[in-house]
């Protein structure tokens, strides 16, 4: 490649832009990322916040992506793995429930809790059975509905839709309603039974770090916005053009249908907030994620990220993660906070008001929607024309494997044009 030829630029240091320069990079081809923010991770970042690390927003690793497996170096990321069940907190009372192929022992404690009936459970292990059976492809390929239309078509119970489900997979689908594609529920079910739900040492952002860290030193660009991309090269804010041999655009996809002036269609969007609060003394000490199963306050899900991996708080503290998935009538700003915590007082009470509220983080594309017919074909065109291209999340599904495996197949095509 010469001078006059233009460089290859990535537009956005997220993970799929990430993953899309390293895998040119291997192959011989040199690539630029270029990066409006002041970090790479794109929506998978880590604050550091009074020693604490702060996600931006709830966010796991599933150990089971099999994108993530090739791309990232688990033994580096130093995962710590979250309890294989979940605590729900229905009837006034705390009760849990474990996954009984990986907990047998809790099994009776499983088979007792007031979030179903037994045959509910027993239909559980026959789900789990189907979502495990077969390649990604042909899951991908089954007939498709919404995820709740899904479990009732299984026989399950509005009981365990809505104390067990609604909570959990909602809370990883950003999808109270569940209105969300079967599809995406059984791809999300098949990674939790056959790998961990996990957290790194250093954050979240650290998968993001060590992509990036792959590189050569210098082809990441921070503070780079890119205000307009065309045939041949890139506009950066300040004005300066950057011809290009060819050009992936690998942004969120609201941002990268606004630079493509509306090619792909901006893809619907799906909101969050995350809120941290600093305590003495944890309310839950275990690495269980805590479920609203009354779905009666704001708060869909909770987790104590210190009691997982104490590198997320200083010593004698504890971090306490409340996750809120946005819908109609929620209250905004000081009165979520407000809201958040008369829920949390609730469930462990008075003391939550010694609580000291860290950040707040909101989201408002926190991932893409996933009704019926979006992931239809599963993977979308990556390549615009010959020079241009797109990769994100938007392009595959809406999860960390999503945009790994988006990155990966945008270099291939980039590789193929070259």
């Amino acid at each position: 490649m010469t001078s006059k030829d233009g460089g290859v630029y990535v537009v956005g240091a997220g993970l799929a832009g990430l993953r899309c320069a390293r895998r040119l990079h291997e192959k011989g081809v040199a690539a630029t990322v270029l990066e409006a923010g002041d970090g790479v991770g794109g929506r998978v970042r880590t604050d550091r916040v009074e020693d604490f690390l702060l996600d931006r927003g709830f966010q796991v690793l599933l150990t089971a992506y099999p994108e993530a497996t090739e791309a990232l170096d688990y033994r580096e990321l130093e995962l710590h793995p979250f309890y294989p069940g979940a605590m729900i907190r229905t009837g006034g009372r705390f009760v849990t429930v474990a996954d009984p192929f990986r907990r047998r022992w809790d099994g009776l404690r499983t088979a007792l809790a007031p979030v179903g009936g037994l045959g509910d459970k027993l239909k559980v292990a026959k789900l789990r059975r189907r979502v495990t059976a077969g390649s990604l492809e042909e899951l991908f390929a089954r007939p498709e509905t919404t995820t709740r239309e899904a479990l009732a078509a299984d026989g399950f119970s509005d009981t365990i839709v809505d104390r067990f489900f609604r909570p959990l997979f909602g809370g990883v689908l950003l999808d109270h309603e569940l209105g969300t594609s079967s599809r995406m529920f059984e791809f999300v079910y098949r990674m939790f039974a056959l790998g961990d739900v996990a957290i790194p040492t250093r954050g979240m952002g650290a998968i993001a770090e060590q992509l990036a860290g792959g590189l050569p030193p210098g082809c990441v660009r921070l503070g780079q916005r890119v205000t307009a991309v065309g045939d041949g090269g890139v506009t950066l804010a300040d004005g300066e053009r950057l011809p290009a041999r060819a050009v992936v655009v690998a942004t969120d996809g609201p941002t990268a249908s606004e630079l493509l002036g509306g090619e792909p269609a901006a893809p619907g969007s799906v909101a969050a907030s995350c809120l941290y609060f600093a305590a003495d003394r944890a309310p839950v000490d275990e690495p269980v994620i805590v479920l609203d199963g009354d779905g009666q306050g704001p708060v869909n899900n909770l987790c104590v990220p210190s009691a997982v991996a104490p590198t997320y708080a200083p010593p004698g503290a504890a971090l306490i993660s409340a996750a809120v998935i946005d819908r109609p009538g929620l209250p905004k700003g000081p009165d979520l906070e407000a809201a958040v915590l008369g829920q949390l007082a609730d469930w462990f009470g008075s003391g939550v008001v010694a609580w000291r509220h860290l950040k707040t983080y909101h989201i408002p594309h926190a991932q893409p929607a996933q009704p019926p017919g979006t992931l239809d074909p599963p993977e979308r065109p990556v390549r615009l024309r010959p020079g241009l291209y797109v990769c994100g999340d938007h392009r595959d599904n809406a999860s960390i494997n999503g945009a790994l495996a988006s990155g990966r197949r945008t270099a291939e095509v980039v590789l193929e044009d070259l």
